[in-house]
Parts: structure tokens; C-alpha cells; sequence
């Protein structure tokens, strides 16, 4: 546009000097058309090679912006797949992180004690000392006697302050009684009784001591064994059973 306006005004020049070119002489004439040709042509070349020179600038403008947002393409999707690999190293920190608790929780439940209750009694107990008081119960329920005697004797030699005592000297003595070593059973049944009267085995711990006394024929004994159930136990089974006894000893 700016470029029209000049050619315009110079144009009304060329024909204003035409109008007038009649008082010239016809060299000079030509001189003067030719010299305003000549500075059109350079402006013209002038207002061409600026504006060349402002497209190429543009170019340059428009490559090196091409180039700036290329490169933040670049950097995001480089950012992008950083993002995506710490999310997946923190995923793998949390799987990790989970599977050693676990492993820690299964290892602490291998080793710390636990609360079981056995014969009504609830107490605290190390898993392994769990697991070989009912391993050797299973031995004894098997029939396997004499093996149920000996693991219960290493249990409570392992196990001196154990929960399980009580109920370890009763199975123990049970062992015994099948075993027919009367007196062995005799002396765990009451080492029963005496250290924990109130247990719930204690009314059936005497019960089986009366048998193993008559079995030795010792009624005597027995009768006051049966007795001391009467007395101390009334309301137990064992107690039934003790006064049916004490009849027919009678």
C-alpha cells in the first residue's frame, strides 16, 4: 500500500512535467523523463530489497519459533516419559515396600507369641511351642503312646513355665496310664492338681488317679481320692461318676 501511494504521487509528477515539457527543449526533455525514471526504478529496487529483506526476517522469525516449539515438544515428551518411569518406580518402591511388610508380618508371626486357649485357659504362646504341644496331643490320639510320652516329657523339660503345663501333665499322665506305669501317672495327676486345682481338668486328673490306684489295688487310696472329688468338685461330672464308684467300693 505504501509503496502504491509513492508510485502514485510520482506518476502525478511524470505527468505534471509532461504537461509542461513543451517550454523545454527536447534533450532536456528526455534528460529530466529518463533521471525521474532512473529514481523511480531505485526506489522501487529500494522498497523491494527492504521488503525482501523484512520477509526473510520473517522467515527467520517464523523457523527459529518453529524451532523453540519443536524443541518444548522435545523437553515435554522427554518430561512425559520421566513422569511415566517414576510413576512406575514408585509403583515398584510400593509393591516392594508391601511384599517385605508381608514378609516381615509372616516372619513375626513364625516367631512372636500368640494367644491360643486350651482347656479354657487363655495365655500367650511361641508358635513353635504351639506347634509341639499339639503335635505330640496328635501322637497321643493316634494310639502311639509311648511316643506321646516321650514328647510331652520334652516338651514341658523345653517349655518349664509354659501356658500349656497343666494340660501337658494331664495327656502326659493319660500316656502313662495306658502305658500301664500306674505310678508314673499317679504323680502327674497330682502334680496337676496341686499346682493349678482350679484348672478345668482337675475333677477328670483325680478321676483317672483313683483308677490307676485300684489298678495298683490300693482301694484305700482310691476311696479318698474319690472323696476329695466329691468334696472339692460337686458339681462336676467327675463327681457323678466318683459317688457311683464309692458305692460299689463300699
Amino acid at each position: 500500500m505504501k509503496m502504491f501511494k509513492i508510485t502514485a504521487v510520482l506518476m502525478g509528477c511524470m505527468l505534471a512535467f509532461n504537461a509542461s515539457a513543451g517550454l523545454f527543449e527536447d534533450d532536456e526533455a528526455r534528460r529530466a523523463i529518463l533521471d525521474l525514471r532512473q529514481k523511480v526504478d531505485a526506489f522501487q529496487q529500494d522498497e523491494l530489497k527492504r521488503s525482501t529483506e523484512n520477509n526473510a526476517q520473517l522467515r527467520r522469525s517464523l523457523l527459529d519459533l518453529s524451532g523453540q516449539i519443536e524443541a518444548l515438544r522435545s523437553e515435554m515428551a522427554t518430561l512425559r516419559g520421566q513422569n511415566e518411569q517414576l510413576t512406575r518406580t514408585v509403583t515398584d518402591m510400593q509393591r516392594t515396600q508391601k511384599d517385605l511388610s508381608q514378609g516381615v508380618d509372616e516372619r513375626l508371626r513364625k516367631v512372636e507369641p500368640g494367644k491360643v486357649t486350651v482347656d479354657g485357659r487363655e495365655f500367650a504362646a511361641e508358635p513353635a511351642e504351639k506347634q509341639e504341644f499339639e503335635t505330640a496331643l496328635a501322637t497321643l490320639r493316634k494310639g502311639d503312646f509311648a511316643v506321646a510320652q516321650t514328647s510331652f516329657l520334652a516338651f514341658m523339660k523345653r517349655y518349664p513355665q509354659s501356658g500349656y503345663k497343666p494340660s501337658a501333665l494331664f495327656w502326659l499322665a493319660n500316656a502313662q496310664y495306658a502305658l500301664r506305669d500306674y505310678r508314673s501317672a499317679i504323680t502327674n495327676f497330682r502334680a496337676l492338681v496341686s499346682a493349678d486345682p482350679d484348672h478345668q481338668r482337675a475333677p477328670e486328673a483325680l478321676l483317672s488317679m483313683a483308677n490307676c490306684q485300684v489298678e495298683l489295688k490300693d482301694a484305700k487310696s482310691s476311696r479318698k481320692t474319690l472323696e476329695d472329688i466329691l468334696k472339692n468338685y460337686p458339681q462336676s461330672e467327675a463327681a457323678v461318676v466318683a459317688k457311683e464308684r464309692l458305692a460299689k467300693l463300699k
